[in-house]
């Protein structure tokens, strides 16, 4: 059997998906394989959507267009904004997800999709000519010729599941795994890794003693994470609850770490270093007396709750223990057992900007298979390479996100340039620019790139452009009018522990004071415009710290002069004499970009790049003088 689509759509996890939707929703006819149709945005590990720095993709990737921003909305239990003590670049919505209200929401766009087939089989091995891919072959056999594949495989590549000395070959949550696509990838050029996640135990939650817990509330207000949804809309249905291990807990642990697979040698992969096992937060954190363990529920209609904080690969009897020494598990029932996942990704240095094969042309890869850990990591690569796959069909100029301008380029960036020898997990702390890239600007710094590239809606950018209307409408009141000390504006200040106003000031002076809000600035001032929450909070972040902006913006200039001097893709660096021969190995490999993308490569020196820059200058004049 052969068919033909535009696009193939290998693996329907959170990457694959929204890989598949990009592709059809920009006019190409897309197929999306699945090993296990009932696998579709399956939550294999945690129940939630979001956290720190992974909230800011899911809102950079609805920005986009994309769609994981829209499901969570629909399907989310509880939502909160963590890191709000601290300032709002780190500002990161999280919300705990009913995950198979989810797996449903997410299915539905996908079946409804114009354009677009879902189909369930297995993809074996590529198909490429002369370096061009032609298509993919299904372990039926089946030739499915395409244009452009996305390879979304997640951690299903040769995986294997691990609890204490007993392992099978196999996917998350009793699926198959994928065996036959490693070795076509071996065979057609790509360096293979081996890395290793987890998951914790799922009890029952009539076996939970909640009243040894500490009660966890969501939001209220609450925050979307889809620019299209309406916030008045949306409320919290659950709690969730936080408790702590115990030094039994950690007494236990210690005695059995000879049995824990991760200790004996049992499992070869690399795990997550900010995604530990309790394992190694007792070995590594031993001054600790206890850790932060949260309860969560895995859904309205189920009694299965996800024991967050707690993955483990210990054997079954040790993890039974180990969970009934935790207060308020003393009774819990073991569903599900904890275990750790081995699976194959590749070096994703072997990939472009785009999120394209070097040496395959029309062969793009997004997800775990790049080496990332996390939902929303996937989803916005997938997003990513499923535009630029869609891109390159119509021949268009693809979508390039850089560091400057959004989380995702970060993370496109850290990959593509530097490679990752562990599971990479995104974070603030990543991004040089990050008072910049808050999650609630997303919208203003990527919406209408994702509307030029074919994916965003007309709609968004109408709200985008109303909202701005209202940032500027407020900041021009707030910089051009003053006001007088008034009991009411004294009262503001004397709560925060200021010092009221001793004469008149200019309104944006005010709201520049430490706690002051744009709403509780209007109660004070009724004069002032009345603008939607998302509104005052971008007008309220960019006058408090306008002059912190002003310098990151200065920064991103320089950042983009070294960007903009674009180096030769077809230069052999080997015959570069005059850089060492590490920089010229790295620089052959990654085949930079720009002069900045090569000096952030691991083993490229300042004195490479000033090598680079007079050959740069020299090929210059010579096609001057050309």
């Amino acid at each position: 059997m052969s068919e033909f689509f535009d696009a193939v759509v290998v693996g329907a996890g959170h990457a694959g998906c929204e890989a598949a939707l990009a592709c059809a929703r920009m006019g190409h006819k897309t197929l999306l394989l699945t090993l296990n149709l009932d696998s579709v945005a399956m939550m294999p590990c945690n129940p939630a959507i979001g956290g720190t720095g992974k909230g800011h993709l899911v809102r950079e990737l609805d920005a986009l267009g994309g769609e994981m921003g829209l499901a969570i909305d629909d399907t989310f239990i509880q939502s909160r904004m963590l890191n709000t003590g601290k300032g709002p670049a780190v500002y990161s919505l999280r919300a705990q997800a009913d995950k198979t209200a989810y797996k449903r929401r997410m299915r539905r766009a996908v079946e409804n999709q114009k354009g677009l087939t879902l189909r369930q089989g297995e993809v074996r091995s590529l198909i490429v000519e002369n370096g061009v891919l032609k298509g993919v072959l299904t372990a039926t056999g089946s030739v499915i010729e395409c244009r452009a594949a996305v390879l979304c495989t997640g951690v299903y590549l040769k995986s294997r599941i691990i609890i204490g000395q007993h392992s099978w070959e196999g996917g998350p949550q009793g699926l198959v795994a994928a065996t036959g696509l490693t070795q076509s990838l071996i065979d057609n050029g790509f360096s293979i890794r081996r890395f290793k996640t987890g998951t914790p135990a799922r009890v029952d939650a009539r076996t939970i003693d909640f009243d040894k817990m500490i009660p966890q509330e969501g939001d209220d207000p609450i925050v979307p994470f889809s620019f299209l949804t309406d916030p008045a809309a949306l409320k919290n249905q659950t709690l969730c609850y936080l408790t702590y291990t115990t030094p039994k807990t950690h007494d236990i642990i210690r005695a059995n770490l000879h049995l824990s697979p991760m200790y004996s040698g049992s499992i070869k992969g690399t795990g997550a270093r900010y995604c530990p096992s309790i394992e190694d937060k007792v070995v590594r954190f031993a001054d600790k007396e206890r850790h932060p363990i949260f309860l969560e529920p895995e859904g309205l209609d189920t009694v299965e709750w996800y024991v967050q904080g707690m993955s483990s690969s210990l054997p079954e009897d040790v993890q039974r223990e180990m969970y009934h020494s935790v207060p308020g598990l003393e009774n819990a029932e073991l569903m599900r057992l904890a275990y750790a996942i081995e699976y194959d990704c590749i070096d994703p240095t072997q990939l472009d900007s785009c999120f394209e094969a070097r040496h395959i042309k029309g062969l793009f890869c997004a997800g775990q298979i790049n080496g990332t850990s996390g939902y929303e990591e996937a989803a916005a690569q997938g997003l990513y390479a499923g535009m630029n796959a869609a891109l390159k069909l119509s021949e268009k100029e693809p979508l390039i996100l850089n560091r400057t301008n959004s989380y995702i380029g970060v993370m496109v960036d850290d990959l593509t340039t530097k490679g990752t020898d562990e599971p990479y997990r995104m974070m603030t702390s990543r991004a040089e620019y990050r008072l910049l890239l808050r999650q609630d600007n997303a919208d203003q710094r990527l919406t209408e790139m994702g509307h030029r590239a074919g994916l965003a809606s007309d709609e968004r950018i109408k709200r985008l452009e109303a909202k701005l209307k209202e940032v500027e409408e407020g900041k021009a009141y707030l910089t051009t009018h003053w006001t007088k000390p008034t009991p009411a504006l004294d009262q503001l200040l004397e709560g925060l522990g200021q010092t009221p106003l001793a004469a008149s000031a200019r309104l944006s002076d005010v709201l520049k004071r430490p706690g002051v809000s744009y709403e509780a600035l209007k109660a004070c001032v009724p004069d002032l415009p009345a603008l939607s929450s998302e509104a005052s909070e971008l007008t309220e972040t960019e006058l408090k710290y306008e002059g912190y902006l002003a310098r990151q913006q200065a920064d991103i200039r320089r950042f983009e002069r070294e960007e903009e001097m674009l180096l030769p893709q077809d230069l052999d660096y080997m015959t570069v004499d005059t850089l060492r021969i590490e920089a010229r190995q790295k620089l052959n490999k990654i085949k930079p970009r720009s002069l900045g993308q090569a000096s952030r490569i691991p083993g490229v020196s300042p004195g490479d790049i000033n090598v680079l820059m007079i050959l740069m200058e020299k090929r210059r004049r010579a096609g001057g003088e050309g």
